[in-house]
């Protein structure tokens, strides 16, 4: 067995929270046990930061948080300690390729949700994740240089898979297309990347990365399982998502992460 873990960094949706997005007793119970055991526990989402800050109260996170896929970190209660938007020209890039596909889109800019047709796909599924509502809006184009996420959604999830490679290879290195769920592609800035958020809270933290744990369940984690001295999946993650893990736990339907907590992490805590 290698060295202690002192930081463990948490997807937030298909992970740490059930299928409802709430938090499970066991969970709560398993990161009080981490902090009793001098382990950091934080949280990096495809959510925006204030789509996180009642869960992470709930967990007693004291520490900063990574929302927007890493792009947005902020402290505990919610002051932005930096922060890196989707660069103009890769935001009309990926406007424009996705107007020419049968899929809803959603910006995220100013502290808003946006978009232009509320009955989009997955609406109601958003809506009760981040706990506040869209702003309707005509045209985005008054947004597109202060952008920290575009969304596309659609039923289709097969089509969404294929558009995440073939909007990757257009964008290059100038923006990230990943799915954070099977029915949502996002568009983040180069630097909104789970992996750089790990990096960047433990060098806050002044711990290594070999001392740090991941535990995830989507393509957008995988960038962070390769950071991490410990990566965790979840039960219910695709295939590539596990197999791109040291360990693979219970799914989130089963507080998957609580006993992933109690197995893997919790034996290597500081003694």
């Amino acid at each position: 067995m290698s060295g202690p873990i002192r930081l463990v960094l948490s997807d937030m949706d298909g992970t740490l929270l059930r299928p409802d997005h709430s938090l499970a007793p066991a969970v709560i119970k398993a990161v009080g046990q981490l902090r009793e055991a001098g382990v950091v526990f934080s949280l990096a989402s495809a959510r925006p930061p204030r789509a996180m800050l009642q869960q992470a109260k709930a967990l007693g996170v004291t520490g900063p948080l990574a929302g927007f896929n890493g792009g947005t970190v902020v402290d505990a209660e919610g002051a932005v300690l930096e922060a890196h938007r989707v660069a103009p020209q890769a935001v009309t890039m990926a406007l424009e390729f996705f107007a020419q596909h049968p899929v809803d889109v959603w910006l995220f800019a100013d502290d808003e949700w946006l978009l232009k047709d509320y009955n989009a796909a997955h609406l109601e599924t958003e809506r009760h994740a981040l706990g506040y509502d869209a702003v309707q809006v005509d045209d985005f184009t008054p947004y597109l240089e202060r952008v920290d996420k575009i969304v596309a959604t659609t039923a289709d999830h097969a089509l969404l898979e294929r558009l995440e490679r073939q909007l990757q290879a257009l964008l290059g290195d100038s923006a990230h297309a990943a799915r954070s769920q099977a029915y949502y592609l996002d568009i983040t800035a180069i630097e909104a990347d789970k992996g750089k958020a790990l990096a960047r809270l433990a060098q806050r933290l002044g711990i290594s990365l070999e001392q740090t744990a991941a535990l995830g369940d989507g393509h957008n984690d995988m960038a962070m399982f390769r950071e991490a001295g410990l990566a965790i999946a979840m039960g219910q993650a695709a295939e590539d998502v596990r197999e791109a893990a040291d360990e693979v736990t219970a799914s989130n339907e089963e507080d998957g992460v609580a006993l992933a907590i109690e197995r893997f992490i919790l034996p290597r805590a500081p003694q």
